[in-house]
């Protein structure tokens, strides 16, 4: 099943873009700065996590090295209640746009989860790839790809087991790097896929294009794809580069529960969700509605 949630046909008519969101080629777009921004994510804190406070955190494997993931409790967070969590990995850093966008490799870049839940009802992991030393977060591309994934699970068990995360309700989003890491990680083997409700990918997607890593390639991605096991998928990017995902999903025969959606901005960026769009509230509704289905 595809779903096409906004063209840019009908942006006038939703009010996002007022001007110029007809354009197809995406420099023609607005910059992201054209709209309001009505959120600002928390500074980042040290210490335990608490309703509203985005807290560094480590696993207990690797409290001798530079390794964290972030973890924020809703602002209506209460001990003993359950909250969907959201997943999200970061995009390779240190990276800048023809636009001013700026991407820093680093769980702290991460915007979507913050901007999807407006910081309640939700827990939301910032999630670290993990360096090939097992020393640091890895900013450029997957580091070890097999410790990246055992971290990932470990958080993921760990936050719903301290903090009532719910692990029937858990949602796997990224932009960029991280859109790509949604399947590449995500999906990569029985062990972790299992995890994940559904997924929210930003900016590009597995399989697309051959990248310098192993297994780029659309034969391994369509291997992980497979995986999917027709689970929902919101894919978006900026201005019309979804139709690039959408061919290549119709062309790989795998069905699925794909929704697809264009951002009538310019900016390669994940903090479109801090501002005040159409678009935003449209992915809302996929996420409300995803989290109450069994």
């Amino acid at each position: 099943m595809i779903k096409n949630v906004i063209g840019l046909s009908i942006f006038l008519i939703l009010g996002t873009a007022q001007v110029v969101a007809q354009k197809e080629d995406s420099t023609q777009l607005p910059d992201i700065s054209y709209f309001h921004q009505d959120l600002f994510v928390p500074e980042i804190k040290e210490g335990k996590p608490e309703a509203g406070k985005r807290v560094k955190q480590t696993l207990g494997s690797y409290l001798n090295t530079d390794v964290y993931h972030l973890v924020y409790l809703p602002t209506n967070y209460k001990e003993g209640k359950k909250y969907p969590v959201i997943v999200e990995y970061p995009g390779n850093g240190p990276y800048t746009s023809a636009s001013g966008d700026v991407s820093t490799g680093q769980v702290d870049g991460c915007n979507l989860g913050y901007g999807l839940s407006e910081g309640k009802d939700f827990i939301w992991i910032s999630m670290p790839f993990i360096s090939a030393d097992g020393n640091e977060n890895q900013k450029w591309w997957w580091g070890d790809i097999e410790a990246t994934k055992k971290y990932c699970i470990d958080t993921v068990k760990e936050v719903c087991a301290k903090f009532g995360g719910d692990a029937s309700n858990i949602i796997l989003a990224g932009f960029s790097r991280g859109a790509i890491a949604v399947n590449y990680i995500g999906l990569h083997d029985d062990e972790i896929s299992h995890l994940w409700k559904a997924f929210i990918i930003n900016s590009h997607y597995d399989g697309l294009k051959t990248w310098d890593y192993p297994n780029s390639d659309k034969t391994s991605a369509l291997a992980r794809l497979k995986r999917l096991n027709g689970r929902p998928q919101f894919i978006c990017a900026e201005g019309q580069q979804t139709a690039k995902s959408k061919n290549y999903l119709h062309q790989s025969g795998i069905q699925g529960n794909f929704t697809f959606m264009n951002i009538p901005v310019r900016n390669h960026t994940n903090t479109w969700t801090l501002y005040d769009l159409k678009e935003r509230e449209n992915i809302r509704t996929w996420l409300a509605e995803t989290i109450k289905k069994n």
